[in-house]
């Protein structure tokens, strides 16, 4: 009788393990340090970029096994809160406010020229994406209820804002805004660009401004990050989209909306959300999604519809390097770790 019951425990004991074996995990590599990290560009494997409050950049080029930090000069009490990164010399990052400032590097960070600036009272910008090494997108907050927009043809070095038209498309709703909180907001397309804002209205501007079931209602509330799965033509197939309530950020209702896009964009409400309010989501592969945010942090195998906590860790941002499989997550005090593939 004793070996019968001890084998029906052994089983289930090594199920377990063989289950948290297959299961991601999460390496920190640098915290403690007193900055909040919401910029984050991995350009390969061993090439990682991160940037955030008092004027904080970090830069490694050994795949995250030694940072060289720095504050960037003149600019101490700036909170960069996107960075995009080109190779372990070249970089932009993004002042949000006061002033509203992009600033590039060619030497590794030794040097830093600023390359497009907004001194308008209220300008806060909230995000930049590139669709290649030249092409690229900015976003800011609405002034005077006109969404900000920025683009560059030459890798940062010059910028043009984009100017009015007659139309309405960018016209913010009372209440509606956008989110500083990972970069990852905005994704660049060529030419073109999609994005999604939050506040009191979220909403999904692509082709036309459409209305996201996602929560919203409060300025705490809205989408916060965008991702999508390009097909061979380089327009996105499908996407998802997370945020939430970061003032209630364990609340699981309503956080994160998938959607395909063939003749016109149909959003679907997944079967198992996030686990709490998420402020970025990537796609490691075609079905597989990884989404962080202050309570924690999800996987979904299945293209959006179900996922799994993988941990409870608080993280802001996460990002999968563009040349290589090493995925990276940054967050409060400095943190900067890496996801453990089974």
């Amino acid at each position: 009788m004793r070996y019968t019951k001890i084998f029906p425990l052994v089983i289930c004991l090594l199920l377990a393990a063989k289950t948290i074996a297959l299961n991601p995990a999460i390496k920190v590599l640098e915290s403690g340090k007193k900055v909040s990290l919401r910029g984050l560009s991995v350009v390969n494997d061993q090439v990682i970029w991160a940037s955030g409050s008092a004027g904080s950049v970090a830069r490694s080029t050994d795949g995250g096994q030694t940072f060289n930090w720095q504050s960037v000069a003149g600019y101490e009490k700036n909170d960069f809160r996107d960075i995009e990164a080109f190779d372990e010399n070249t970089a932009i990052i993004m002042g949000i406010t006061q002033p509203a400032v992009l600033l590039k590097t060619k030497d590794g960070g030794k040097t830093w020229k600023k390359v497009f600036e907004d001194t308008t009272k209220g300008a806060f910008w909230d995000a930049m994406d590139f669709s290649d090494e030249k092409k690229g997108h900015l976003i800011g907050d609405p002034i005077n209820s006109r969404i900000f927009l920025g683009h560059t043809n030459d890798q940062g070095d010059t910028w043009y804002k984009y100017e009015s038209d007659n139309s309405n498309t960018m016209i913010a709703q009372e209440g509606e805004a956008f989110f500083a909180s990972s970069g990852t907001n905005i994704k660049a397309l060529g030419n073109h660009f999609m994005f999604v804002s939050g506040g009191k209205s979220s909403r999904l501007f692509f082709q036309e401004p459409l209305r996201i079931p996602i929560m919203q209602g409060k300025e705490s509330t809205g989408a916060n990050s965008l991702a999508f799965f390009k097909s061979e033509t380089g327009m996105p197939d499908y996407g998802v989209i997370v945020g939430g309530d970061f003032t209630k950020d364990t609340i699981s209702t309503n956080n994160c909306v998938l959607f395909t896009m063939d003749n016109s964009i149909k959003f679907t409400i997944p079967a198992t959300p996030p686990h709490g309010y998420r402020s970025c989501v990537i796609y490691l592969n075609k079905r597989k999604l990884l989404t962080c945010g202050t309570s924690g942090i999800d996987i979904s195998k299945d293209g959006g519809m179900n996922w799994q906590l993988i941990s409870k860790e608080s993280f802001h941002v996460c990002k999968k390097a563009k040349k290589g499989n090493a995925v990276f997550l940054a967050g409060a005090n400095g943190r900067i770790a890496k996801l453990i593939h089974p």
